[in-house]
């Protein structure tokens, strides 16, 4: 588990962070989303100790963050570092070794990664002769190589095309199963609100909305609905004469309502069951994506 609490941080007169705190949880995914300038990457920084907090502190399960326990994190910066002219285990290999590893059990590391990733057969090909997205894969085998404790990746999906996403979903989510707290920046919302398990949002150096996927679509959903009604006087027509109702969407024996209570929602249901040759195919309140809370905090 990571606690980031209270960190603050300027750059000259600009203040890039305020008192921005948050947790990663141990064997949960955390996205961590904000517009470019938000302050993602350099609470990341600050996290693995590359950049300084003006104030604030970073514990990892419960203690003071230390230099050892950083060196033991997988950390895919958001400017690529991997060497173009070395050939991709090599430098697997290379990495492993720099984090204490024997020759031996970096090479069935970086092996199996690579086998995992897609990139078996590519491992003796230098990385510049590599795509865009291989070389994104093998950045990510790069953060991975030394088996760290915890994972924090600055955009590990850019560049990646549908199949190569779920490839790597599937490696970051065994490493999160295993128990270690994983942190990612994505603009990709909904790979995020995919992906998952919580969602912390940043905008100009603030925390914004931060908790668990369903918890955060709860706490927006606000009091929309939607009645999907069948059979041969489908009209839900007479939704817009409710009290307490607005209707925002009507095609059919379709409606799409904000209710002023959860009573008035009830009500709308009740009618809908009373009424002759009708059906209530589906009722259910709406409840925001990803994308649309992230308008509505950062607004």
């Amino acid at each position: 588990m990571i606690d980031i609490v209270g960190i603050s941080r300027s750059f000259g007169d600009r203040k890039v962070l305020d008192n921005v705190s948050f947790r990663v949880e141990s064997g949960r995914m955390t996205g961590f989303v904000g517009a470019n300038g938000a302050g993602k990457t350099t609470t990341m920084r600050i996290l693995l100790g590359v950049l300084s907090a003006d104030s604030g502190t970073v514990s990892l399960n419960g203690q003071p963050i230390t230099a050892g326990d950083r060196a033991r994190i997988g950390y895919m910066p958001e400017e690529r570092g991997l060497y173009p002219k070395m050939a991709v285990l090599d430098q697997l290999i290379y990495l492993g070794r720099l984090h204490g590893m024997s020759t031996g059990a970096a090479r069935e590391s970086a092996t199996g990664l690579l086998d995992r990733l897609g990139l078996a057969e590519r491992a003796g090909d230098n990385l510049e002769s590599l795509s865009l997205g291989n070389q994104q894969r093998a950045q990510i085998a790069a953060a991975l190589v030394h088996e760290p404790i915890a994972l924090v990746l600055d955009e590990p999906f850019s560049g990646l095309d549908p199949m190569a996403v779920e490839v790597v979903l599937g490696v970051l989510q065994d490493y999160a199963a295993k128990g270690a707290p994983v942190l990612f920046s994505s603009h990709q919302l909904d790979i995020v609100e995919r992906l998952c398990d919580d969602v912390v949002v940043i905008g100009g150096g603030q925390i914004r909305a931060q908790g668990s996927r369903e918890g955060l679509r709860a706490e927006h959903a606000g009091r929309v609905f939607e009645l999907e009604l069948t059979g041969p006087a489908a009209d839900a027509g007479w939704v817009r004469e409710q009290p307490g109702v607005s209707v925002t969407h009507l095609d059919g024996g379709f409606a799409r309502f904000d209710a002023d209570s959860d009573e008035a929602a009830q009500a709308v249901l009740s009618l809908a069951v009373q009424r002759e040759a009708t059906v209530v195919k589906s009722f259910a309140p709406v409840t925001p994506s990803l994308a649309q809370i992230f308008k509505e905090v950062i607004r």
